[in-house]
């Protein structure tokens, strides 16, 4: 009897990590509210009342989706020396024409319109890209720096793969990673930054804000 149990264990990791990764597909090609149950079903190839045993419920399943896409390193990595540049070319690579599309972007296009799926969008932004980047900026407003950049990045992805707007379309790669670099880079100063602009401000005349 004590053999066996180890085994029932075994066999319920590997469904349930099944359906996870089924589900990750599922709502990264058709978005939350396309997305089945079922079709995840299939696709794990178990039933749909398993999906509720191990889950409880789409949304569940979905939030546990969101970590596991956003979880992993895309553009945002772990080292913090020439962080600007770094970002800059890492995004530069991933949209070329050539580069695979990076799937924590698909699902979040697919799916940041639905009421049901945004608010776990957010969170999983905030925790997991969001929360990564802040924590290499450091200083003051990191986390507004953090989804500054993170905007930027969502953006040159955006009208780049899916839109393809024909300028950043055709852009050499080394040629944008410089200027997104530069724009990246008064995000990436630190709390030097913000007190540079307070003095800035107070010599302006006005009073720098707090």
């Amino acid at each position: 009897m004590s053999a066996a149990q180890p085994a029932r264990k075994r066999d319920a990791a590997a469904t349930r990590e099944a359906i996870l990764a089924a589900a990750v597909v599922e709502f990264t090609e058709n978005g939350y509210a396309r997305a089945g149950v079922r079709q995840i079903a299939e696709r794990a190839g178990v039933t749909a009342m398993m999906i509720n045993r191990y889950f409880g419920s789409k949304e569940r399943l979905f939030a546990e989706a969101v970590d596991r896409a956003f979880g992993p390193p895309t553009i945002v990595g772990d080292e913090r020396r020439g962080l600007s540049h770094s970002l800059a070319l890492t995004l530069a690579e991933s949209t070329a024409p050539d580069a695979e599309l990076l799937d924590p972007f698909l699902l979040l296009l697919r799916s940041a319109a639905d009421p049901e799926a945004a608010g776990i969008l957010k969170r999983g932004v905030e925790a997991h890209p969001g929360a990564r980047l802040a924590g290499l900026l450091g200083g003051s407003d990191a986390d507004v720096r953090a989804q500054l950049g993170l905007a930027l990045i969502a953006g040159t992805w955006l009208l780049r793969t899916v839109v393809g707007t024909t300028a950043l379309a055709s852009a050499d790669d080394g040629r944008l990673a410089d200027l997104l670099a530069a724009m990246l880079e008064p995000l990436t100063r630190g709390a030097g930054a913000a007190q540079a602009g307070a003095v800035r401000t107070a010599s302006d005349g006005a009073p720098p804000t707090g």
